[in-house]
Order: structure tokens, then sequence, then C-alpha cells
């Protein structure tokens, strides 16, 4: 359960935690189109609080905002701002920030052009999104029956409210099997990526991950870890991948905000390697809990500063 904090931000002002209310006729939570994203602020080495990967984040969440022909009241600097400043008014010296954009109230219907376009900012204390032991000994995963949106059903760039549907579905059935978390392909049959985190595979040295076209998010943990491994002398190849190359990889592992480097041990009853987290997603993992955390200084552009 979410821990109530002091405040969150909505429409311009802050408001107490319970007094943030939206109407039932919310057009959003009838018909589920809305924009979010999540990031997270890390307590630093020097004492203070960093925001992630900041501004990639809001120039994520307006991106899909224009995907879907949102238009947001509040600018993107607005944005950036009001999420530094939620941290401040909550004490918050490490946290899950999630900005959301959303159709309120009105009409209803399919097309409500004349609806308001609402901007919310929230945070909360959130630690492993699978668990301590998860970022320590791996997880177990399951190829789920639910195939990942076509490019051509959905917008798969976007970070959408309503296609998360399909995501905790497929979450819900994997953790009714006894797995920890699904893995979805998508409609030809390749390797997409978790319900809430892209993937990536280990094999004889070689790091390879889904393209861009294999209908994923585009992840920013993703695109870190592959900064981080070619900057490691690793080789990152991105490309379609199989199920069963998936069983035969030496190593798993996901990356997202809030899975941050979780290894993956064992997908569909099969062990990957010898079950135990690899030695490169050990490396891997070290190097981006020292940037978020921990003394690495090597990509500041990488931190905003609470």
């Amino acid at each position: 359960m979410v821990e109530k904090l002091k405040k969150l931000w909505l429409d311009g002002e802050f408001v107490e935690w319970d007094q943030a209310k939206v109407h039932i006729l919310t057009h959003s939570l009838h018909y589920g189109l809305g924009v979010f994203d999540g990031m997270r602020a890390y307590k630093r080495a020097d004492g203070a609080t960093y925001v992630f990967r900041l501004r990639e984040h809001i120039d994520r969440l307006f991106d899909g905002c224009k995907m879907c022909f949102l238009t947001p009241q509040h600018t993107r600097e607005q944005v950036m701002s009001v999420c530094l400043e939620v941290l401040r008014v909550n004490g918050l010296a490490e946290g899950y920030l999630r900005p959301i954009v959303y159709v309120g109230e009105g009409a209803m219907g399919i097309y409500v052009p004349n609806n308001p376009v609402r901007t919310a900012v929230l945070a909360w204390h959130w630690g492993a999104y699978l668990g301590d032991e998860a970022l320590k000994s791996g997880i177990r995963a399951k190829i789920s029956s639910f195939a990942r949106h076509h490019v051509n059903v959905s917008l798969a760039k976007a970070k959408m409210c309503g296609q998360y549907t399909n995501s905790v579905l497929a979450k819900r059935e994997a953790k009714l099997g006894g797995y920890d978390e699904a893995i979805l392909l998508d409609t030809s049959g390749y390797v997409s990526e978790g319900s809430g985190e892209n993937i990536f595979i280990v094999r004889r040295g070689i790091i390879y991950t889904p393209d861009l076209s294999c209908s994923i998010l585009e992840g920013l943990t993703r695109d870190t870890i592959i900064t981080l491994a070619r900057e490691m002398g690793l080789t990152v190849i991105e490309c379609r991948l199989t199920r069963d190359q998936l069983w035969m990889a030496d190593e798993v592992f996901f990356t997202g905000t809030a899975a941050e480097v979780t290894p993956v041990r064992e997908v569909d009853n099969r062990a990957i390697g010898d079950g135990t987290v690899g030695p490169i997603t050990k490396k891997l993992q070290a190097r981006f809990f020292d940037i978020v955390r921990g003394s690495d200084t090597s990509h500041p552009e990488w931190l905003t500063r609470v």
C-alpha cells in the first residue's frame, strides 16, 4: 500500500493528500486516455537528493501527450520544477515521482474535445519494486499468454494509462501461476518486455536486448544500461529475440525505473545459466547503483539535485 504523504500537486497548486479527489465522471477513468511517467529520487553518497534523468522523463511524458492529442496546461519546465518541489514539500530524501496528464470530467463519450486536460504530480516511498531479495538473488518469470500491443494497435512508445491493462493481466496471470513476473512476446512471437520492464539477455559475453521496433517502451533505464555497458567495454546488440534465446541465455535481467536492475534466474521453469545472478548482471547493477546512490560522478547530466 502506498504510504500517505503530506501533499501532492494538482493543476497548479499543492493540495492535502486526502483532499486530492477526482470526480467519478473523470473521462480517463472510463476510457483510459491519459499519459504518465515515473522517476526515482535517490540520496547519494554526498548526502544530497537527486532525481535520476528528470529531463528525459518529462520529455517522454510530453512526447506521449503529443501522440495522444493531449495538451497539458503547464510547460515542461513547470512540471520539472514541480517534481522537485513535491519532494521538498513532503520531506522525501528518496522516493518515486509520478506525473500524470489525464482528461477530466465534463462530457462523456469517445470524443470530448472540451473536457479539461488535468495534470498532477505525486510522490511516495517505494523500495525495490520486486523486492530486496529479487535484486540480490533474481526472480522467476513466465512467458505470458498475453502479447504486447502491436504497433498498429496502440502506441508502444507512450506510457498511456489505458494500455497498461494488458500488463496488469499479464502480471496477474504470472503471479497466479506462482511466478514473480511476466514476459510478453510481441504479436510476431518475438520477445518484447516484462509487464513493466525492459529485458536483456547475456550470451557468451555479449548483451542482447529487443530493438525499438519490437513494440517496447523506450526505457530510460534501458538506455542507461546500454550506455554503461558500452563504456565498460561490453558489446550490446539491439535485435529481435526469440523465447528459446531466453532459455539458452547465460544471464537475463530486467531494467526499469521501478525495477532498477533486477536479475532473472528462471524463465518458464528453466534455470538461466546456473540459476544464480551472473557476473555481467552484477557488474552492471553495481555500476548503476553507484551512479544513482553512490559516488560515481561520470554522468552528472543524469542527476538533478533537489
